[in-house]
Formats: structure tokens, C-alpha cells, sequence
């Protein structure tokens, strides 16, 4: 917050914090390159621009310069004056060059001695480096070559699902034909930033009116949309969520990437605020933080697993609260998940099976409708956090079958918003101890 002096004094402590940091980063980055632990050329070329932004020619062009733009009237003038002149001054002296030596590190020293290849088999005992990874990330002990696998037949699966879509909205054309229409026909596109901004809204009140029928517990928080912010548009992804503060101060943000609007079709819309808002993070992490009877790592730290493997069951939930009669949301429901899919076989194959980065742009091409623009950022993202897009899938399906488990074993005692709360109300757990909690709770639920 920036209500007080001291809490303008405090920021000011966090940036010369930051401004260490940039020195401890080169220090750690020339460790790196003496033991050949790198990045990959391609992912150093695009962290140059997203540095070269920061260098403006004065303090007041600064984002870090925003806090002084929103200096509260109750201030004296002395204090406005003496603020004001002391980030001006740390901002100028201090932070601008210290974030032109990172750019210039990274330019000159870090770049030359980037690698050439695209995955973590690359590195010195990258295959197992990444079989760590990927349990790490899914929190199961899956074998990587039996996620490529699975992520194999899901394609398959998701691709057949897709061409009934195809016939029942009677397009003429193939499969191929059809991605390319929904891809590039003017109908399916805004052509004005806000009115994207807009129509999710509309999409939040549709969503919001069904959730009391599915649960019991709603987060108190509230969640806003927004545009990406323009300094880091071109490299953002299409979507992201941000919670709450813990204090209710702030509500949820959900981010929509503007920047290019052929990258945001119509028909994606339902499902990517079904997973991004609500019922997906934006209820999981609200809850959660909400929470007053667990321990604070439950509330607060976070397994991808879970919290991806139930946004991406809210998709699947938006099926049974009636949010995809149209067929080509529907549709727009399957590219999402067609996306985590892929990722199960181009994750895997870029970091255990030598994939390049452009087989792995290729075969998301192939089978998928999405804009290329996405799928080079997606790519480019499996490369860099290796492991953690396979949670996505792994946890749905986790989840999916732990529900079936529940109906199977209880028949009419099954009650859906029961079965929500026991996901819910834990904060963030390892799928593992997810299906204990669950095995018990069917126990307990028999036997009433």
C-alpha cells in the first residue's frame, strides 16, 4: 500500500533491495555459464527488450516513479517535496544504471555464451533434472515417456470432439479448413481493445448467475478484468489471474492480453474465463486465502497441480452449468483443453526427446487453431519453466477421476457442491494428499 510515509519509505527500501539484486543476478548468471547451466539463445534475445524498456531518460518516465504520481493529499508538502526527491534522485542515480549494466551484462557477457539447443536434455543431467521436475510439478511419481503418452491419445481424443463440432455447425471444409476459419475470419474477432474487456463482463454476470447452483462455498473477494499493461503486452501471455489482497483491500485481477486481438477469438472466451475467474483460480485462490482454520502454507503456497488440474476442471464444469450451448464456445472449450493436451507431448518432447523449438511450434500448429503468435509464446514458456505445463492435464485428470471414484462409490448420497467443498476448503494440496482426503470423505459419506 502507499497510504503513509513510512509505507513510501518501505518501497524505497525494496527497490535499493531490487537494485542488489540486479548485481546478485550477474553473479549467479557467471556461475551459470562456468558450469554451462544457460538459457536457451532464443529466450536471452527476448529478455533484451523487455530490459531495454526500463531504460528511460529520467526518473519521472520511470514506472518505478509511480508511487509519486499517487502521493495522498493528507502529505505535507515537506513530505511530497522530500519524497519526491528522494526516489527522483535513488531512481536516476542508482536504479536506471544499475538496470542499464543488467541490459548491457545480458547483451554483451550472457548472450555469447547462451545455448544452442532448445530443452533441458541440453544441460548435464538435463533428462533427470527434468524427470524431477515433472513429478515436482504434478506432484505424482508419472514416468516422463508415459505423459507423452497420455498427451498422445488426449490429442487424439480432443481432435475427434472437435470435428463433430466441425459437422454440426455444417462446415464444409476439413478439420485443417476449420481451424483456419476460426483463426482468421473477421467475424470471430473484436476489432476494439475495450469492447474485448467488455464482452468478458458480460461473460462474469452469465457465469456468476449459475455458480450457487454448483457450490456451497464462494469466495468473499470480488475480481476485476483488465487489460495487460502495455510494457509487457507483446510478450505476456494471452491470459492470467492475479489474487486478491489477503486484506480484501484489492479484489482478483483477471488479465486479458489486448495487444493482439487476432490472438483472442470469440469463441475462446467462456472457457478462458471459466478457468482464469471463476469457478476456476479465482474461486480456488480466493477460497483458500480466505481460509482461517489451516495452517498459513495451505493458504498461501501453491502446487500447480491443483490449482491448474481445477481451472481446467472449472472448463469442464462450465459444460454442466449450461455455458457451452453454443457449439462454437464449445468449440472454444476443446482448443483450451487441445492446449494442455499438446502440452503433455510438447513439453515432455522439448526437454526428454530433443524436440526444437520450432518442431514443437509446428506440431501445436497442426493441432490446433491457435495464433501463432500464442503458440511461440507457449513454446518459448515450456522451455523456460520446464515441467509445469504438464500440471494442467495431469491435475484435471486427477481430479476427474477422483470425482467419478465419489459418484460410483456414493450413487444417490453423491452431492456435486459436497464433493467442491472438500477441494476447496483444504487450500492447495499435493494431488496425493488430495486423493486421501477424498478416499476419506467417501468413507465418511457412506456411512451416513
Amino acid at each position: 500500500p502507499f497510504k503513509t510515509v513510512k509505507d513510501y519509505q518501505n518501497w524505497l527500501a525494496r527497490l535499493r533491495g531490487f537494485i542488489n539484486w540486479t548485481k546478485l543476478a550477474q553473479q549467479r548468471m557467471d556461475e551459470g555459464i562456468a558450469s554451462k547451466v544457460v538459457l536457451p539463445r532464443v529466450l536471452v534475445e527476448r529478455i533484451i527488450p523487455q530490459l531495454d524498456a526500463q531504460l528511460v531518460t529520467d526518473a519521472q518516465s520511470s514506472i518505478f516513479y509511480s508511487p509519486i504520481n499517487l502521493l495522498p493529499d493528507d502529505f505535507t508538502a515537506e513530505q511530497k517535496s522530500q519524497l519526491t526527491t528522494e526516489y527522483t534522485q535513488l531512481i536516476n542515480a542508482e536504479l536506471l544504471p544499475a538496470l542499464t549494466q543488467l541490459r548491457d551484462y545480458v547483451k554483451n557477457d550472457y548472450l555469447p555464451n547462451s545455448r544452442a539447443s532448445d530443452g533441458w536434455w541440453g544441460l548435464p543431467n538435463g533428462k533427470d533434472w527434468y524427470q524431477h521436475l515433472a513429478n515436482s510439478h504434478t506432484t505424482t511419481t508419472l514416468p516422463v515417456d508415459e505423459i507423452h503418452q497420455i498427451g498422445l491419445s488426449e490429442v487424439a481424443r480432443i481432435l475427434s470432439e472437435m470435428d463433430k463440432v466441425r459437422v454440426q455447425v455444417g462446415f464444409s471444409g476439413d478439420l485443417k479448413a476449420f481451424f483456419a476459419s476460426l483463426s482468421s475470419e473477421p467475424q470471430y474477432f473484436f476489432t476494439d481493445r475495450q469492447d474485448l474487456i467488455d464482452g468478458y463482463m458480460t461473460i462474469k454476470n452469465r457465469i456468476n448467475q449459475v455458480l450457487p447452483q454448483y457450490f456451497n462455498v464462494m469466495p468473499k473477494a470480488d475480481y476485476i478484468v483488465k487489460p495487460v499493461e502495455s510494457f509487457r503486452e507483446q510478450s505476456a501471455a494471452g491470459a492470467s489471474y492475479e489474487s486478491p489482497a489477503v486484506d480484501g483491500s484489492r479484489p482478483g485481477i483477471f488479465y486479458i492480453n489486448t495487444y493482439n486481438l487476432k490472438a483472442q477469438p470469440k469463441w475462446g472466451m467462456t472457457t478462458l474465463s471459466l478457468h482464469e475467474a471463476s469457478p476456476g483460480h479465482h474461486f480456488q485462490i480466493s477460497i483458500k486465502q480466505e481460509l482461517t482454520e489451516v495452517p498459513q502454507f495451505q493458504r498461501f503456497q501453491g502446487y500447480t497441480a491443483f490449482e491448474e488440474g481445477w481451472a481446467l476442471y472449472s472448463e469442464y464444469l462450465g459444460v454442466e452449468m449450461g455455458l457451452f450451448n453454443d457449439p462454437y464456445q464449445y468449440f472454444g472449450k476443446l482448443s483450451d483443453e487441445m492446449l494442455r493436451a499438446m502440452r503433455l507431448v510438447v513439453d515432455t518432447g522439448l526437454h526428454a526427446k530433443g524436440w526444437s523449438r520450432e518442431q514443437a511450434i509446428q506440431y501445436m500448429m497442426d493441432n490446433s487453431p491457435m495464433a501463432e503468435s500464442d503458440i511461440i509464446a507457449e513454446v518459448e514458456r515450456y522451455m523456460a519453466i520446464p515441467g509445469q505445463a504438464l500440471s494442467y492435464k495431469v491435475g484435471q485428470l486427477t481430479i476427474l477421476r477422483l470425482r467419478a471414484d465419489a459418484e460410483k462409490a456414493l450413487g444417490d448420497k453423491f452431492d456435486l457442491k459436497a464433493f467442491h467443498d472438500q477441494l476447496l476448503t483444504s487450500g492447495s494440496l499435493p494431488m496425493a494428499v488430495m486423493e486421501n482426503k477424498i478416499a476419506d470423505w467417501i468413507e465418511s459419506e457412506s456411512t451416513k
